[in-house]
């Protein structure tokens, strides 16, 4: 009875190792396709225009300590990315974000969604103006 259950315990931590093993390299490709999209662009950019107020003595420590909340957030943004896709999805993504169209799509992609934001921004402006013509 003893062997059996050490036996059991032993094949249950080796399952959860290989599953925390799986897991590891699943957040870390889910993490590589979030990369890939443009979001390391995106937020270099963020992190320079919001240090902009920062005074120029301060600025390489400042992009410092910025920079390094970039980990913590793209380990949250994994998660999230994680519980809408499989791993083999997330293989499929990152596969078509190293083609030629998926590199376009990446560099091109924060310039659309500016674009994108404008053209929501208009519309709401003018179902706006719609619903007031029935109050």
């Amino acid at each position: 009875m003893k062997t059996f259950l050490l036996a059991g315990l032993m094949f249950l931590g080796l399952t959860l190792n290989l599953n925390a093993q799986s897991d590891d390299s699943y957040k870390q490709e889910t993490i590589e396709f979030i990369k890939l999209t443009g979001a390391t662009k995106a937020f270099q950019n963020a992190i320079a225009q919001i240090g902009q107020m920062v005074p120029e003595d301060k600025k390489v420590d400042y992009t410092a300590e910025a920079e390094g909340t970039l980990d913590d957030l793209y380990s949250k943004m994994a998660d999230i990315y994680m519980a809408e896709f499989t791993q083999g999805e997330i293989e499929q993504l990152v596969a078509f974000y190293k083609t030629d169209l998926g590199k376009k799509l990446a560099s091109k992609q924060t310039s659309l969604t500016q674009k994108a934001m404008g053209l929501g921004q208009n519309w709401g402006m003018e179902v706006s103006a719609i619903a007031q013509k029935y109050q």
